[in-house]
């Protein structure tokens, strides 16, 4: 996709970030995003000082990654966390920087090339690593990962590192969920959007009256139809009645 695109879908991400109540769900919207560079693969994980094993969850607020699942059991069971490269530059990195970058310098480890190389086994064979350093000491990173050996240019990993701060930045606003957090809980904006269908209006209209896109109007009732279990937005909208989540007008 060309630059000037990627900068319209970034100003998207960004505006449909803000209502997102759920860490999966921006998970879900960055990969979306990050795929339309043709990079499908993301890391995402804390580091703390006291902390030195990656632990794989998908579902967990803080740690998500869409590894190869084979690739994700390997790195697990072997702690490559310890030897990892990309963790041990994030560490002493402000801003995004190329696994080529990591696997040519001087100062990497045989042990830490090991992990690289066997990483491009299993279709990871280049990415970038976005260290995302927060207060007393804490480390998170956001890695992008793609299975050719092509490059991104400058501005395009900048507009990924500024998509990985911003997940990062909701990630933490939001917190981690509670397990009684039920499934059809749903955001303010997607109320909003919901309750509008329930009154005949088309996304065009949804768009005009709460003065967002309608890429964005789609995106919350795509949500709305998932968290709800409805095959349209229609039937959303009748359950969403159903269950006392909007009200008759």
């Amino acid at each position: 996709m060309e630059l000037p695109r990627i900068a319209v879908e970034l100003g998207l991400f960004f505006e449909m970030t803000d209502d997102i109540a759920q860490s999966e769900q921006l998970f879900e919207l960055l990969s979306a995003f990050a795929l339309k560079f043709d990079w499908p693969w993301i890391a995402y994980g804390p580091l703390a000082s006291e902390q030195r094993v990656f632990k794989p969850n998908r579902q967990d607020s803080v740690v998500m990654w869409n590894y190869p699942a084979e690739w994700q059991e390997r790195y697990s069971r072997m702690g490559y966390a310890k030897i990892d490269p990309l963790i041990k530059k994030g560490r002493k990195e402000a801003g995004a920087f190329r696994w080529s970058e990591v696997y040519t310098d001087e100062s990497i480890t045989e042990d830490g090339r090991r992990v690289l190389d066997e990483a491009a086994t299993f279709g990871l064979r280049s990415g970038v690593t976005v260290p995302l350093h927060g207060p007393a000491d804490s480390f998170r990173f956001m890695s992008f990962a793609q299975s050719s050996d092509c490059e991104l240019q400058n501005r395009a990993i900048t507009y990924l590192q500024m998509a990985a701060l911003q997940f990062h930045l909701r990630v933490a606003k939001l917190g981690t969920p509670t397990e009684s957090e039920q499934v059809y809980k749903l955001s303010p904006r997607e109320i909003e959007c919901i309750d509008l269908v329930s009154q005949g209006k088309s996304s065009w209209d949804i768009g005009t009256i709460l003065g967002i896109s309608r890429h964005t109007v789609d995106f919350h009732l795509k949500n709305v139809m998932r968290k709800l279990d409805s095959t349209s937005r229609t039937l959303a909208a009748v359950k969403a009645l159903k269950l006392g989540i909007i009200e008759r007008q």
